[in-house]
């Protein structure tokens, strides 16, 4: 093989979930870069290859990328791997493969598993459209913040999350994003595979009841619902929130807003029914 990236899938847990061509570029390439050699090694031995591995992690991909784009400009090639699932959805690998790219180095994907994909497809949500959004932020604030940012997002919300961070952040959807259809699958592909369905709230008193909450999780949250139309006339709007309590600027403010129109349209139509 001449210099080239491959970008690897690997099981999420169940050792099976592998391509043939992913076990057949594994044996090609010159190394194999792992976000943990260790986790890695346990896969390699399963399917009996024996391949040189090289640590590219978090902590060491702003050096490491350099290193091995080098090393696939002089010819060598390399196949970059996580510890579980598709490499660069919330795993490292970005660098690298921006760095290939400006060299002229091929990129290959060896498509595979993901657990987004996985929790999505047996979740019982919509899956016509769907927002993955990695990990939710750890502090609550920035947490609150980023849930309240796709509060109005027409699609089936997916975040990874640690176990012992579910509960807060179980928590922060009941409170940010209401009574929605929510969906937690912990263990997937795994002997303890589950998925808990409900609301945020039903799934987190039954999680609070264990002794632990163990294995990764993959939280869906149901599309926003949007309101039927309304299709008062306009003036019947405004003059109902007036009647209110509203002022007359603010109501018109307030109905512009619900129909998703600009204010001075609806300023203008109320003066030519005048």
């Amino acid at each position: 093989m001449a210099g080239a990236l491959f970008i690897v899938a690997t099981p999420i847990g169940n050792l099976e979930d592998i391509t043939y061509r992913a076990v057949r570029v594994l044996r090609e390439v010159s190394l194999i870069a792992c976000e943990d050699t260790r986790h890695t090694r346990t896969l390699l031995e399963h399917y009996g290859i024996e391949k040189p591995a090289i640590s590219y992690h978090d902590h060491n991909e702003t050096e490491r990328a350099p290193e091995l784009v080098s090393r696939m400009i002089a010819g060598e090639t390399v196949a970059l791997v996580t510890d579980a699932g598709t490499p660069l959805l919330s795993d490292p690998g970005y660098r690298l493969v921006k760095a290939a790219i400006l060299n002229g180095i091929p990129v290959t994907p060896i498509p595979g598993p993901s657990a987004a994909l996985a929790a999505l497809a047996a979740s019982g949500l919509p899956t016509d459209a769907f927002h993955f959004a990695g990990f939710l932020p750890h502090k609550p604030v920035q947490r609150a913040r980023v849930l309240q940012s796709l509060a109005g997002e027409e699609a089936t919300l997916v975040f990874y999350e640690a176990p012992h961070r579910l509960l807060e952040s179980l928590a922060a959807i009941e409170e940010t994003l209401g009574a929605r259809p929510v969906v937690v699958a912990r263990e997937l592909t795994k002997i303890h595979e589950e998925f808990l369905r409900g609301t945020a709230a039903e799934i987190r008193a039954g999680l609070a009841a264990r002794e632990s909450i163990k294995g990764e999780c993959t939280i869906l949250i149901g599309k926003a619902i949007q309101p039927p139309p309304d299709d008062t006339p306009l003036e019947e709007a405004v003059e109902a929130l007036v009647g209110a309590g509203a002022s007359r600027m603010e109501a018109i403010k307030q109905v512009a807003r619900r129909r998703g129109l600009p204010k001075r349209a609806v300023y203008d139509r109320l003066l030519r029914v005048k």
